[in-house]
């Protein structure tokens, strides 16, 4: 759990050190000038801690379905190589779709204005100042979304189908709470990040609803990594002891 929990730290620290930088200096400078290069090295990155995280929250739930499910095998199935080899392929597959993606940007012929209505470089706006045909990179970003929002989330929701149905067949309620609380911290991250992407994907990022659009992307770039800590954090008795430790409380 604390392996999977570091390198979803390094997800929001790698997402938080790209976005917000940028987006201080356009709310303070009320617009800002960067060029296609760090634009695009911008998006390559977002895109990398996006669907790292995605494919770490999904490993997560298969590590609490373990846990809660198969309690007896967890600790032969969950091995030190399991973790590394499951943490190794999150990150494989974050830059392999984000380099995907990333070719498919550098192929736009851009034209025209040059302003981008975002406050960081994203895909929709980028796809805007296209003056050439983006039927087929649509049709390759939508499976790219697919692979990394849906099916992850389709994995999550069975997950949990299955833990639900076991903590029900505990007994004793004592027991039913203590299943339930070694889940409800992810439970509580996977719901805001995913509705939020899901929700993000399904406003139009033209018109009148861009603004919108902007909201939700702030709520994943910036509030979902700062309240993973304080979620998981609060939740967890050994980081409070530690923590406690630490300060002297």
């Amino acid at each position: 759990m604390y392996l999977f929990l570091g390198h979803l730290s390094v997800s929001d620290i790698l997402l938080i050190t790209n976005i917000v930088p940028q987006m201080l200096k356009v709310i303070l400078e009320e617009g800002a000038t960067i060029s296609l290069t760090s634009c695009i090295t911008q998006f390559f990155f977002n895109s990398v801690s996006l669907t790292a995280e995605c494919f770490l929250l999904t490993v997560m739930s298969y590590d609490r379905y373990l846990a809660i499910c198969n309690p007896l095998h967890y600790s032969t199935i969950m091995g030190s190589k399991l973790c590394y080899t499951l943490v190794t392929l999150c990150w494989l597959l974050g830059f392999t779709f984000s380099l995907i993606a990333a070719c498919l940007v550098c192929e736009l012929q851009l034209c025209g204005s040059n302003v981008i209505d975002h406050f960081y470089c994203e895909f929709g706006p980028l796809l805007e100042l296209s003056c050439s045909d983006t039927s087929i990179v649509e049709v390759v970003a939508f499976v790219l979304s697919t692979l990394i929002i849906i099916f992850p989330f389709v994995f999550v929701l069975l997950t949990y189908v299955y833990i639900s149905l076991t903590i029900l067949r505990i007994p004793s309620t004592t027991g039913k709470q203590k299943a339930f609380s070694t889940c409800s911290s992810h439970l509580a991250v996977v719901c805001v990040y995913y509705g939020t992407l899901i929700a993000k994907y399904m406003v139009p990022s033209k018109g009148h609803l861009q603004n919108l659009n902007k909201v939700l992307s702030l709520l994943y770039t910036v509030v979902t990594p700062l309240f993973n800590p304080i979620i998981y954090s609060l939740r967890n008795q050994e980081i409070r002891a530690a923590l406690r430790k630490c300060t002297g409380w």
